[in-house]
């Protein structure tokens, strides 16, 4: 007996009833990103492993416990792709894009990250990510949090997200408070959950996001990242506040948020949901102006977000904000032996007169009635016949078959017959 092949765990298909709606949705992020003047760039899945460890943080817990990585044959330790933005600054590097330039790049595709899958996160995810180069005011950080604001305008779900908002100042800064958040936690190390034990002195930043309990309500009393910030780290955060609120963009401040990876300064910012549960983050981001240095540049402003594909499908969803789409807008019926090659040039023209419509010529035979089942079952909005009389006389019988078996049809010269097509389809 075969052996059944299944795909990896965590690693799903797409099937034509789901690809409908994340095309709807990529339909909407590509025409908004380049509504602001973005340009798209496209990364390999496949980086050098230490590109990660170096960008992300070694101690991190996508380095140390969810990265892909495996050996290829000349002995080069390789990654998935766990993130975006690592590979969008080495592929800026490496092409020359911005030394004393100014870029603002989007992508598009899969990262992969082995943890424990769940409903809305997987090991193969797919991300959005926006990242801008050569820009270290507030103003351009307001940019790309109203842009991810114009996505959550365009689907209809601003109501259901909000935007929570920190500052993490500058590298000295952190530093400074690193210390006093250590020795805040040692003092109250036996009382802390595992996560947080380890991350006490290799990530203690980290701990600020712990979800246990516990641990939330030591960390009530922590010292604040706040109180460590200079002047010109509170005034880079004011501005940026001050802006967002003069576009009418609602906020809640949010000391703990630190984002996941090492790479982060001043701004970040998550928009979250409570219509998922526990997997209530939908996109996050903020500035991160060490990492071109870090990978070897010369030190450049950048600043950016990731968007979760996954976890937005599953809140359209669930908001049912997209539109069911028939598979088929016009079904060609052959009503005769000989209309079967007729039907296949008849489908070329009509799809070179209607570039916008889907359209289907029926294959492998069968009857009348047979056809008209399977224009059915595609949900077609209308039928294009084609009979004997139709091949004599040079016409075309169009059926709306969104009015039932009740719905009228005509028979018209082409051009007429397309004139009504494209009403047809516009109702």
């Amino acid at each position: 007996m075969a052996v059944s092949i299944q795909a990896v765990r965590g690693m799903n298909d797409l099937l034509p009833s789901d690809t409908a709606c994340w095309q709807q949705a990529e339909q909407v992020l590509r025409e908004t990103v380049a509504s602001f003047g973005y340009s798209e760039v496209r990364m390999p899945l496949l980086e050098k492993t230490n590109l990660f460890s170096r960008a992300i943080g070694e101690v991190t817990d996508v380095v140390e416990k969810e990265m892909y990585t495996f050996e290829d044959r000349s002995g080069e330790s390789l990654s998935l792709r766990p993130e975006g933005t690592a590979g969008c600054v080495r592929a800026c590097l490496e092409h020359n894009l911005i030394y004393n330039q100014e870029q603002r790049l989007w992508y598009m595709g899969p990262m992969f990250r082995h943890e424990r899958p769940q409903k809305g996160r997987y090991r193969q995810f797919h991300q959005l990510g926006v990242e801008v180069f050569g820009l270290n005011g507030p103003d351009i950080d307001a940019e790309i949090i109203l842009l991810s604001k114009t996505l959550w305008d365009k689907f209809g779900i601003s109501d259901n997200l909000k935007l929570q908002l920190n500052t993490l100042g500058s590298s000295e800064e952190r530093m400074a408070y690193r210390q006093k958040l250590v020795e805040y936690l040692e003092a109250h190390f036996a009382d802390l959950d595992e996560d947080s034990k380890r991350r006490t002195h290799t990530n203690p930043l980290r701990v600020l996001d712990s979800k246990d309990p516990k641990t939330g309500e030591i960390l009530l009393n922590a010292p604040k990242l706040a109180d460590c910030l200079g002047a010109e780290s509170r005034a880079h955060f004011d501005k940026l506040r001050d802006i967002l609120e003069s576009c009418g963009v609602n906020y809640e401040l949010n000391s703990r948020l630190v984002r996941g990876l090492d790479y982060y300064n001043l701004t970040v910012f998550e928009w979250v949901t409570d219509a998922l549960g526990a997997q209530g983050t939908v996109c996050g981001g903020g500035r991160y102006d060490g990492l071109v240095a870090e990978l070897g540049g010369t030190p450049t402003p950048a600043v950016g977000f990731g968007l979760g594909m996954e976890r937005l499908i599953l809140l359209l969803t669930t908001l049912d904000k997209l539109k069911e789409r028939n598979a088929v807008d016009i079904y060609v019926v052959g009503a005769c032996a000989d209309a079967q090659k007729e039907q296949a040039k008849l489908s070329l023209r009509l799809r070179s007169d209607l570039p916008h419509a889907r359209i289907m010529n029926h294959c492998g035979g069968g009857s009348f009635k047979k056809q008209f089942r399977r224009a059915d079952k595609l949900q077609a909005k209308a039928a294009v016949i084609l009979g004997e009389s139709e091949l004599k006389d040079g016409t075309l019988t169009v059926k709306d078959l969104r009015a039932g078996d009740s719905g009228a049809q005509q028979t018209l010269p082409y051009a007429e017959a397309v004139a009504l097509l494209q009403r047809l389809l516009a109702a």
